[in-house]
């Protein structure tokens, strides 16, 4: 069966951009912001994407690592944006469920790899 997640990433790449696209256009630190959330999330999908072509287990856990590592990390930014009253937690509940969702599934696969290479 292939997985569905490089599609799902990337799909979420594609909402963090359009988010990202409009906290450009507020001014001062809505900015900042954007472009940490920006880096992360999209991160996530990249990563995903070279893990399929990793050379090795170890090299697909590597990515695969990083992956969950900026899913977190895209989390994070996501939490703040609403705990800063920058934007309105239900605006984001759906990026945030998401994210949540790729960071159970990536920490699943990262675990079932390593306990294989075991």
């Amino acid at each position: 069966m292939k997985s569905d997640l490089p599609k799902r990433t990337f799909q979420f790449a594609q909402r963090v951009v359009k988010l990202c696209q409009f906290l450009d256009e507020k001014p001062g630190v809505s900015r900042t912001l954007a472009n940490q959330l920006l880096r992360s999330g999209t991160s996530i999908g990249a990563n995903v994407e070279e893990g399929q072509a990793a050379q090795s287990e170890a090299d697909f856990i590597s990515k695969y690592s990083i992956a969950c590592k900026e899913a977190r990390e895209t989390h994070y930014w996501l939490r703040l944006l609403t705990a800063s009253g920058i934007l309105p937690s239900d605006q984001l509940a759906e990026l945030e469920t998401e994210c949540n969702e790729l960071i159970a599934i990536l920490t699943t696969i990262v675990k079932k790899m390593r306990s294989k290479q075991k």
